[in-house]
């Protein structure tokens, strides 16, 4: 029983994988990809599942497949044309066999109303403009209607047969010899499977070779030792019944070959045995069918089995990476270990410093190379975890286009940077704030194709959706060509809400950050889509507590920029360890530029107490951490202290007053906010080598707990003085 388990749980794995190549494929197809490769991809993805839900008896997941797969057949074929219309249906379906694929693992109930009417739609679609109708009758029951979905199948497999390019009018006889190799039972796929598919084509005789079936004691239960022989009369051609093994083609022996006698099968429908099969062929076809069993040794099916692991293992002189499943939780605890690691190999860098011993020792020499092994180890097993954002990005293009539908808008999504890899944890929490994002990109960022046309745009509003690395972060931007922030209209709004006072003065920043504070909207009636004053402040809360940030750069008339700056991982970071007010902080190296020495002569000192200090052709602000973090209270000398040049997420420069750097090094992140509580101007700790905890110093932090002047500030030094 639980053997069965993983081996569904396994399926369902692979469904979510064959779903998602199924509809990057289609919205390939959608903007005009017309490589039959493409197409050829979205077939395999659905005959796969196919294939999978028939070997667990997933009957309601079968029959849908089959009418999906049936329509695929003819665009594949090129007898469907991948209109806009066309494509939008195949989209749908794929939203409702994904859905169909989560009922069944689920055990939840069916929509069966829903998948009667895709299923007329796609049969619409296979039998053209005189097949039925795309709607269901909703005075029939749904067994009725799935009943009537499914007859007229069959009508389409026979037209094309029948049809002028490549179907046969006179039934003929062939003889396929086909033997599986091991890997193809290693891939969820069943031999019988496929032999029923051929005798679907025609009337057939099929015989199981079992010559190559070794002693009990010499079996391997992962083995594959049978082979077939079906003798088929039918009207399909070579290449149809090629067809059938497309997806198995480097997993087995296949041979294909039509018969010269052409007396039919259906004479002997009762005969049994080789004997009769041979009397119902003729001589001619005895021979073959005798030359067409497979008597291999077992070291000769051993090489063949291997001559195909190889024919898999390389293509165009390229060998592909073999992949396997490992459970998250075990990924997870390897990483914990790995961490402690981190944590050991700083101690006895502690510990060998304090013993003052030399450079030049062995045991010194021998601690550096463990710390580069450390890093090494602490990369590799990151990397295990490191997941392409695509997923999400496949997503949010079904949500663009339900949210789309329901406002009345045309709205195109383009996606950038897909293939930007990011740790799991962090891609798993990032889906619900940009859900909410791309929901009022499209409700409330475009404007409806009337008031486009009027403002001289398309009518078509676009959004972009962009991930990249920058300074060992991931960046993900949300931009649309939409109005824009009606900076009035948010500020009316926020006052009359008593966000903020009515004479606030507000730059345009500053107004445009007001629609992430809790309760804020600009919709008067909740709706579907929106309207609860809840969707950006869940966002920014969602970011924060990802370690990230958020901002926006929007333009009145050309639409909004959406930018988050998250880290790669959420596990580790490169940090430079600093004093502070004789407490230890660790400032994330990625923040980081430079560091500096302030003299009387560059540090300066403007209206209301704000210190900027000269970098270059430069003023920044100038902050001393003790202020803000360790509450010194007494304003030391800039000249005894270290300056850090970071930049935050918003790009401003800003130097920030530490007392002395003790170095870097690679530090363990651990959350503050769920072992003790949410701290200002802190992200995170972490354990040094001492066994002492380092707080993690949140850059932004320190500087939004200022005055809001102080990240804008920076100015050029002509301007300055």
């Amino acid at each position: 029983m639980d053997s069965m388990a993983a081996i569904k749980q396994t399926f369902f794995q692979e469904c979510e994988e064959q779903l998602s190549d199924l509809e990057r494929g289609l919205l390939r197809i959608e903007d005009g990809d017309q490589d039959s490769e493409t197409v050829n991809a979205v077939f395999r993805a659905v005959h796969s599942i196919k294939g999978g839900a028939s070997a667990f008896g997933f009957d309601d997941l079968v029959e849908f497949v089959h009418v999906f797969e049936t329509t695929l057949d003819l665009l594949r074929a090129q007898k469907l044309t991948p209109t806009q219309t066309v494509v939008d249906v195949l989209l749908k379906s794929s939203d409702i066999l994904a859905d169909l694929v989560h009922a069944t693992r689920e055990g939840e109930t069916i929509d069966r109303t829903a998948i009667a009417a895709m299923s007329v739609a796609l049969i619409a679609l296979c039998e053209g403009p005189g097949g039925p109708p795309s709607n269901a009758d909703p005075a029939r029951n749904d067994d009725d209607i799935l009943d009537e979905t499914f007859t007229p199948l069959t009508i389409s497999l026979e037209a094309i047969f029948d049809s002028d390019d490549g179907g046969q009018t006179e039934p003929r006889i062939f003889e396929v010899r086909f033997k599986p190799f091991a890997s193809l039972y290693a891939k969820a796929n069943e031999s019988l499977r496929l032999v029923r598919l051929l005798r679907e084509l025609g009337e057939s005789r099929v015989e199981c070779d079992t010559e190559a079936v070794p002693y009990l004691t010499e079996l391997d239960p992962e083995g594959a030792y049978f082979a077939w022989v079906v003798l088929l009369e039918t009207r399909a051609t070579e290449a149809q019944i090629r067809e059938i093994f497309e997806f198995v083609e480097w997993d087995c022996e296949l041979s294909v070959a039509a018969l010269d006698d052409r007396q039919g099968l259906k004479e002997t429908s009762n005969a049994d045995g080789a004997g009769q099969v041979a009397a119902a062929l003729g001589p001619a076809a005895v021979e073959r069918a005798a030359s067409a069993r497979v008597a291999e040794p077992p070291q000769a099916t051993k090489r063949a089995t291997n001559a195909a692991e190889q024919r898999r293992s390389e293509d165009g002189g390229v060998t592909h990476q073999a992949t396997i499943r490992v459970d998250l939780e075990k990924v997870d605890r390897l990483i914990n270990l790995v961490g402690e690691l981190v944590i050991n190999q700083a101690v006895l860098t502690q510990r060998v410093s304090e013993a003052g011993l030399s450079r030049a020792t062995s045991v010194k020499i021998g601690l550096d190379e463990l710390e580069q092994l450390t890093r090494d180890i602490q990369d590799s097993v990151m990397s295990i975890r490191a997941q392409p954002v695509q997923p999400i990005f496949q997503r949010l293009s079904r949500v663009v286009r339900e949210v789309a539908a329901l406002t009345k808008k045309s709205v195109r999504l383009v996606t950038d940077g897909e293939r930007t890899e990011v740790d799991k944890t962090v891609i798993e929490r990032l889906t619900d704030p940009l859900t909410h994002m791309i929901r009022n990109a499209v409700d409330h960022g475009i404007e409806s194709p009337e008031a486009r046309a009027a403002a001289g745009k398309p009518e078509e509003g676009a959004i972009r959706l962009s991930a990249m690395h920058r300074s060992g972060r991931i960046v993900i931007e949300v931009a649309d060509d939409g109005a824009g922030i009606k900076r009035s209209r948010v500020r009316e709004i926020a006052v009359t809400k008593g966000l903020i006072p009515h004479d606030a003065a507000l730059s345009e920043e500053e107004i445009d950050n007001l629609i992430f504070m809790p309760g804020f909207s600009t919709v008067d009636t909740a709706s579907a889509i929106s309207g609860r004053g809840v969707g950006m402040d869940v966002v920014k809360r969602a970011i924060q507590g990802l370690g990230g940030r958020i901002s926006i750069s929007s333009r009145p008339g050309q639409g909004s920029v959406f930018s988050m700056s998250l880290p790669l991982t959420l596990a580790v970071l490169d940090g430079m360890v600093v004093t502070v007010a004789g407490q230890t902080f660790v400032v994330p190296l990625t923040a980081v530029i430079e560091t500096l020495q302030p003299s009387a002569e560059t540090v300066h000192t403007l209206g209301g107490g704000l210190r900027v200090i000269r970098n270059r052709d430069s003023f920044v602000p100038l902050i001393d951490v003790a202020d803000v973090l360790a509450r010194r209270g007494v304003e030391r000398d800039p000249s005894a202290q270290v300056a850090l040049l970071t930049e935050s997420e918003s790009g401003a420069k800003c130097a920030l007053l530490v007392d002395a750097i003790q170095g870097q090094r690679q530090v363990v992140i651990k959350s503050l906010e769920t072992n003790y509580g949410r701290v200002r101007g802190v992200a995170a700790a972490t354990i040094l080598g001492d066994g002492r905890v380092a707080l993690i110093v949140d850059v932004d932090g320190v500087i939004g707990s200022l005055r809001p002047e102080v990240s804008t500030i920076e100015q050029p030094l002509a301007a300055a003085e």
